[in-house]
């Protein structure tokens, strides 16, 4: 695969869920040439490791804890993504960082690497995001989308492709 787009996060935790929203917004409403992949990793940490060993250039999205106004959108590349993660939102984040170090060390690492992601305002036990999370959802998927452009994708809306 060439390009993976991988949406991290626990729907049941409010905004811990970011991510899973906007792959599955993404889903529902593109459709994605064959080299490009949409997944929704949910909570799966290291057993991820296949697909993203298998991805040339790599886009995650999550929530991301920048020590920043609730709803702040961030893009980090290289070096900035583990260090993002040291503060741990959830039991996850520790996945992903796991996942990302393994990948490093079994030489499965993209080429490139983009964490998109939004500061929350709770990850506390509720199915709902917050207000200023939730009006950065279209938001992110627009930077997903801005991203993969940058790199010559562009897909089609589903509506299109099914005329």
């Amino acid at each position: 695969m060439e390009i993976l787009v991988l949406g991290i996060g626990n729907l049941v935790m409010s905004d811990d869920g970011i991510g899973v929203r906007v792959v599955q917004s993404l889903a529902e409403r593109y459709r994605f040439p064959e080299q490009v992949t949409v997944l929704d990793g949910g909570t799966l940490g290291l057993d991820l490791l296949p697909q993203i060993g298998q991805a040339r250039r790599l886009v995650i999205v999550d929530a991301v804890d920048t020590a920043q106004a609730p709803g702040t959108l961030v893009r980090l590349t290289g070096e900035d993504i583990p260090l993002a993660l040291e503060t741990k939102l959830s039991p996850h984040q520790m996945g992903l960082k796991d996942l990302l170090t393994v990948a490093s060390l079994v030489g499965e690492v993209p080429q490139e690497t983009v964490l998109l992601g939004v500061q929350p305002q709770s990850v506390e036990m509720a199915l709902e995001l917050t207000p200023p999370v939730r009006a950065q959802l279209e938001p992110l998927v627009g930077r997903v989308l801005d991203e993969l452009a940058s790199w010559g994708v562009h897909p089609e809306p589903a509506s299109e492709s099914t005329k």
